[in-house]
């Protein structure tokens, strides 16, 4: 029996699949597409800001950028004064593009370019450093002005990680700012910690208001935290959630496919987004005393977060057309005009499981359930963008669209290449300003 796993209900998402719209972009468009909705990236920027303000908190967020390319989400960063987190000089001329300021850029990654380095130093960007010798190579730019630097913690947890500066490089780092005078505005420090727990991240953020605490008897500036990314977004119902790992197996998929339930996104979270930053502020580094909240005001300390999934939760979709079915014993195989390079969990070895919602022209009644899997356009036997055997309400005909509900975050365009010499989705901004919603392709 086919497993079901919906994605939270979307009372505008369900307005927008029923306006008739999306049929006439995949006409028009020719082809497979990603929808946006930029008023959900704007609510959920000001989630993140109003949790920093509950706790009084002095904060700033950065949106991360390589969680989706749309021009858009840098447009609203503009215009609502948020800053970017960017990783390449590509990135950081986008952002720059689009009316972001230098000053409100975080640069991070291993290795940096000079050419990089050194624009970023000139448009005063905040650039988190990740290696002695890129701090050196940071010195050496003879830039007119401070060049502003976080410096990038080892997180000692996760000890496979290839990011940041163990205790002694760190400590010599320091030597070498505080040696360095005006040259640079060392500014605090950074981590990143893989998965989604809260107090691992409070704890590191702890140790990090300390030792701002001990650079400023160096004369460093020292005044702020960044703890990177890694909020959870909530994609399902817990009880949906609960019932599919404890059911699925080999028998729920195409080719007898096998996923333990590591191998997923943890697609419930009960405490995510904002409310995932609430917990994090709320929580007592080391687990005992003030909350970290308490200790980021007491050392007069900014934290600076940088999501990026989490501010596109919601906030965009992917449609597909269905070219062809096939029947095999017991289920289907569907053949949508994409392939799975738009949904990058499969080439994460993974499943993206949030179900597709299937779109049929109105007034077709419901044949009863028909179990399919979902494949691309590509001659790849393992092109496949759904291997589980979605139960769809009717059997799926030619022309009909399948949507992959909130797909905006890592999923659409991580991956996505033009194999086959298939384009490339569009990505088509949703505007709801009146009584029917408008559109605009994003660039």
């Amino acid at each position: 029996m086919a497993l079901t796993l919906p994605a939270h209900p979307d009372p505008l998402a369900d307005r927008l699949h029923a306006s008739g719209l999306l049929p006439e972009l995949a006409h028009g468009l020719g082809g497979p597409f990603h929808y946006l909705l930029p008023e959900r990236f704007d609510a959920n920027l000001a989630a993140f800001r109003t949790a920093l303000t509950e706790a009084d908190v002095e904060g700033r967020v950065y949106y991360a950028k390589k969680a989706n390319k749309a021009a858009v989400f840098m447009d609203r960063c503009a215009a609502a004064g948020a800053g970017a987190d960017v990783a390449s000089l590509g990135e950081l001329r986008d952002a720059l593009g689009h009316g972001v300021r230098g000053e409100d850029l975080v640069v991070t990654g291993p290795a940096k370019t000079d050419q990089l380095l050194r624009v970023a130093a000139r448009q005063g960007a905040l650039i988190a450093v990740d290696a002695l010798d890129e701090l050196d190579r940071l010195l050496a730019l003879g830039s007119e002005r401070p060049v502003r630097v976080l410096l990038r913690r080892y997180p000692p947890t996760q000890p496979r990680s290839r990011f940041g500066l163990d205790d002694g490089q760190l400590h010599e780092a320091l030597d070498r700012c505080a040696a360095a005078g005006d040259t640079v505005r060392m500014e605090g420090f950074s981590f990143h910690l893989s998965g989604y727990e809260v107090q691992p991240r409070a704890d590191l953020a702890g140790e990090l208001v300390e030792l701002c605490l001990k650079a400023r008897v160096l004369g460093l500036q020292a005044d702020r935290v960044s703890i990177g990314g890694g909020f959870p977004v909530d994609y399902v119902r817990a009880d949906d959630w609960h019932a599919f790992l404890a059911e699925q197996g080999p028998g729920h998929y195409h080719a007898q496919k096998a996923f333990a339930a590591s191998d997923f996104y943890p697609y419930h979270f009960p405490v995510a987004g904002a409310d995932a930053l609430r917990a994090i502020l709320a929580a007592s580094p080391g687990g005992t005393g003030a909350s970290l909240a308490e200790r980021l005001r007491q050392a007069g300390v900014m934290l600076l977060l940088e999501p990026g999934r989490a501010l596109l939760d919601r906030a965009g979709s992917s449609v597909f057309r269905i070219q062809g079915v096939k029947d095999r014993p017991g289920y289907g195989i569907v053949t949508v005009d994409g392939t799975s390079l738009s949904l990058s969990e499969q080439w994460f070895a993974s499943e993206y499981l949030p179900e597709p919602v299937l779109l049929t022209e109105p007034g077709r009644d419901a044949s009863g359930p028909y179990p399919a899997c979902v494949g691309g356009a590509s001659c790849l036997d393992s092109d496949l963008l759904t291997w589980r055997k979605i139960a769809f309400p009717t059997r799926p005909r030619p022309g009909d669209l399948l949507v992959y509900p909130n797909t905006a975050g890592y999923q659409m365009d991580s991956n996505e290449s033009q194999f086959h010499e298939l384009p490339l989705p569009s990505k088509v901004v949703i505007d709801h300003d009146g009584d029917r919603p408008r559109w605009r392709l994003d660039r």
